[in-house]
Order: structure tokens, then sequence, then C-alpha cells
């Protein structure tokens, strides 16, 4: 072989020309569930529909939407259905955050903020359209504090001192609005789930602490919550300052933390729950050959980190949700509320009372009790606040600074950093160049806390393994996982990572690189440097004349 041939050889290698192709399995499924590629297979004149129904402008309205599809992220999908790349489809987009964020920057440098996004987001998952974002003219100004807050009648302009005594007057769960015909025997969105018959109170409670974190937060008029239902009347009559109407004042709650913590001291039962599913960027449900099933459709992140005995194939993941849900009972107060910054551009707390698909399954992470859930929300209330404020600057941001100011990762990965010491999240996207507000300084160090993904190559194990919303079970096997060849590639990789075979693999990987690299490089330098002299060799040399 030419040294051409060696050094070329090398580069093929090291550019991961030689790694075998790979078709991920179609089986085993859920009998209740269809893969999207099948799905389309079954009914390709379904394309264009698919394609208009996951656009930034629809996709805002779901639980989950963590997955922003960008217009190039729109392409990619068009490109393989088109194709008919039904592997690719499978594993879409199969990307690493480098290669995913540029669609993003792309956005942010020829477009505004979408007007139509932000009404389309106003109504929440369970909601009665209009009954979302305070329907004030505030809405319709991109930076107005009220189109990035929900707080129902709790206008942030009007000071008030409400009670929970009595139970909500809200609307109970309704799917008006929610679930979406597309055609084809294909409808989007999803129905009711366990928690749909408390609505009433876990609305109201969200809208609550909403507007407690705003007045904690002077983001507007003050507001408080009485705390005699929750602890009666301790304080009497005398009070530190003396009088009825110091007593009176001092009964009343005036952030979110000291709601929780009267909750907590007058009975109520309060667990706060890190909680992750697999996002589903598509929320379909297919009523085809088999009957009515639901359509798996993860977003696929390439982690960097190569299967074991997969001939260089790297790990691809689902992305994962992440949220904060409040679990509270009492003699007061049942409702299930959740806290997260969504595609929507809220950082808020929510009604969480529509079914997940069986496949994006759940794990609580952590479970924050006593003091920890008095903390946790008090952080998140920072959170809040510190978002609104970024709102307030930075009004035209695209997508309402969904990726720019992070994901639903970010905040919750900041807490657990704050809480446990450590970050088991992946990816997170906040550029940290937006979080400098002095007003938010605290909130702030704890986002500078936080890992970088936007320009990832590689995941750490522990972030990928701590994103799955399963955990492996005493064999070490993620069998809870019925995505179809997930939990092979998983098992697989987790036990490389825990014997340590999966760090010395990488090691070696590197160094294999690096001296094919050079290899390569040394290799085509000598070839040119023969031929060159080669060339110069047949010249004819000029003699002078005597």
């Amino acid at each position: 072989m030419s040294i051409v041939g060696v050094g070329l050889g090398a580069l093929a290698s090291l550019l991961g020309c030689r790694s075998r192709s790979y078709t991920p399995p179609e089986q085993p499924m859920p009998a209740n569930a269809v893969l999207l590629s099948q799905m389309m297979r079954e009914d390709p004149a379904f394309n264009e529909q698919l394609l208009a129904s996951l656009a930034p402008d629809k996709n805002a309205k779901g639980k989950h939407g963590p997955v922003l599809m960008t217009p190039g992220l729109i392409d990619e999908l068009r490109t393989r259905l088109l194709g008919q790349d039904w592997s690719g489809l499978d594993r879409f987009p199969g990307w690493t955050m480098h290669r995913i964020t540029p669609t993003v920057r792309v956005v942010g440098h020829v477009a505004g903020k979408d007007a139509t996004l932000e009404a389309d987001s106003s109504v929440k998952p369970g909601s009665q359209p209009g009954g979302g974002a305070n329907q004030s003219a505030d809405m319709a100004q991109p930076g107005a504090k009220h189109a990035w807050l929900d707080v129902g009648e709790y206008a942030l302009d009007k000071e008030q001192t409400i009670s929970l005594d009595a139970p909500s007057t809200l609307k109970g769960f309704s799917l008006e609005g929610q679930i979406t015909d597309l055609g084809h025997g294909v409808t989007r969105g999803d129905g009711p789930n366990e928690f749909a018959p408390e609505h009433s109170e876990s609305e109201r409670l969200a809208y609550v602490l909403n507007r407690l974190a705003a007045s904690s937060g002077s983001l507007g008029s003050k507001f408080y919550v009485d705390q005699t239902p929750f602890v009666g009347h301790v304080l009497g009559e005398i009070t530190r300052s003396g009088g009825v109407a110091q007593a009176k004042l001092e009964a009343q709650l005036n952030s979110p933390e000291d709601l929780i913590s009267a909750m907590i001291a007058g009975g109520h039962s309060v667990e706060v729950i890190d909680a992750r599913y697999f996002a589903n960027f598509a929320h379909m449900h297919y009523k085809g050959p088999h009957g009515d099933q639901e359509v798996m459709a993860p977003f696929w992140i390439d982690s960097g980190i190569e299967v074991p005995n997969a001939h260089g194939r790297h790990l691809l993941v689902p992305v994962s949700h992440a949220e904060l849900e409040w679990k509270i009972r009492g003699p007061h107060i049942n409702a299930d509320v959740s806290w997260y910054f969504g595609v929507d551009g809220k950082a808020e707390w929510r009604v969480m009372d529509t079914l997940d698909q069986a496949w994006v399954l759940k794990r609580a992470a952590h479970t924050y009790t006593g003091a920890q859930a008095v903390e946790v929300t008090r952080l998140a209330g920072l959170a809040t606040v510190a978002y609104t404020h970024l709102h307030e600057v930075h009004g035209k941001i695209p997508f309402g600074g969904y990726f720019a100011f992070g994901v639903c990762q970010d905040v919750v990965s900041a807490i657990e950093k704050k809480l446990t010491g450590k970050v088991t999240l992946f990816p997170n996207t906040a550029d940290g160049s937006f979080f400098t507000d002095a007003r938010d300084a605290e909130f702030n160090a704890m986002m500078r806390e936080v890992p970088k993904d936007r320009e990832a190559k590689y995941a750490e194990p522990e972030r990928i393994f701590g994103s799955l919303p399963a955990a492996p079970d005493a064999s070490g096997h993620f069998s809870a996982i019925t995505i179809p060849g997930l939990a092979d590639d998983l098992n697989a990789t987790y036990a490389a990572w825990k014997d340590g075979s999966l760090d010395r693999a990488r090691n070696q990987s590197a160094l294999i690189k690096t001296w094919l690299f050079f290899g390569a490089a040394i290799g085509v330098g000598v070839y040119f440097a023969v031929k060159t002299r080669r060339f110069l060799d047949r010249q004819p040399v000029q003699r002078k004349r005597l």
C-alpha cells in the first residue's frame, strides 16, 4: 500500500468511516404503542400534517414540551420522511448538542418573538381556553410581566390579601382545545390523569404561588395569603409590636416558601419531587390497523459515549424532561402542581393533570420534605422572578428565551446542585451571559454552577444515566424502558461505566485517534514531499553559456 493510502486509511478510521452501519430494532413494542416510523409507513400522506403539527408555534401546549423544533430540525425531519429513512426517523435527530445549538442560533439572528406562540401557550393543559395568563393589555407588550407569568385573577397591579380557607371556585378539568384531530386517524394531545379531579384546587394554588413569587420579588403590588386556616390564630391579639392590626399583618404570608411552611405547620403533608421523564415531542395517538395506539416519538441526542462492543457506535439517548412537583395533602388543601421553565417561555408553577403516555415513564430522582421542601419552594420562587426579569430586558428573544435561557433541566439542575452538591441532568443549555442582573445575584450564582452543554460533543455518564426516567434494576438492567434497542445499549454502557472499562476504552480511543491523526498527517506530508522532489528532479537544468 502506498504512503498516501496508509494516511488516508488512517484518516478514514479517525473519522469513523469504517464503523459498521446500524439499524435500530423495531421490536419488542408495548401492545398499545406504535413507532412514529411505522405510523408513517402505513400512511405516507400524513407527512405534511406531521411537519405542520410540530412547528414551534404548535408545540407549546403539551405538558412536557422540552423539545424545540427549530426550522433546521423540521427540514431534517422532512428529509428523512420524504427519503423514507425509517431508521433515521426512529433515532431522530441523533445529533450532538454541538450540532443542535447552531440551529437555534440561526433563528436567533433572523426571528423576533412569535406572538402566535405566546397566545397559543397561554392555555395550560386542562384549563378552559382563555384561562391561562392574566388577560391584560400587557399581553400585547413583549416584555410585560403578565405575558410571562400566569396569576389568574390575582392581578400584579392590585394589592390583595386572600384566604385559601374556602374551596377553589375555578372550573374543573376540561379537554376543550387540548385534543386536536390531525386527520388520517391521528390526534394530538393527551387526556386527564389521576390528578384531574383536583384540577380546580391545583390551578388556584399554582396561581397563588406565582403571585406570591412576584410579590416577594417586587414584580408588582403586595400580595398576601392569610395563614390562619393553616396554623390558627397563633398570634392572638398580642404581638411583638402590639395591637390587633399588627397581629393580622404578621398572620399574612407573602412568599411561596412562607405558604408551604405554614401548610406543613398546619398538618399538611408536603413532598417536592424532582421528577424525570422521557420527552414526547409528538404527543400523538394513532387509530390504525391495530386499534388506538400511543405514538412513540422520542427526541434523540448523541451522547458522544461509545457503546461497548458496538464498533464505535455512539450511545443515542432520548432527551429527558425534568420538573419539580409539589404533592400536598392535608385538612384544607389537596393539590398537585409542578414547576419548570417550558417551551412557552414561562418559568412558573403549573397544573400537572394531563396523562403521560406509558413509554415516557417517570422517576423520582429526589424527594424533598420538611425544611428542604420549603427551601426548594424558595429557590423556585427566585427562578420565577429571575426569568421574569430576563423577559423584561430581552422581550423579543425568539422562542421566549427557550434554549438561550435554558431548557426545562437547567433550573432543576441548579436546585439539585444547591441541595445535593451535584448535577445529574443532561443537557443544560442556559447561556451564562444572560444571568447578570444584580437583582438576581443568588439565582445567577446557582446557574453558574450548572454544567453547560451547548457545545457538548460528549456527556458525563453520570448525567446521562441520571437523566433517565428509569433506574437500573437489581441486576443493573434498564428493564422498565420499552423503547426498542435502547435498554440493550444502556445495559452494556452502564455495566462498562460501573466496572471502569468505559473510561479506559474512551482514553484508549482518544489515544488511538491522536496517533492516527499524526500518522495520517505524517503520511500525507511524506507523500507530497516525495512527489514534489520527483517533480523537481524531472525538470531540465539550465546551464550558463561560457
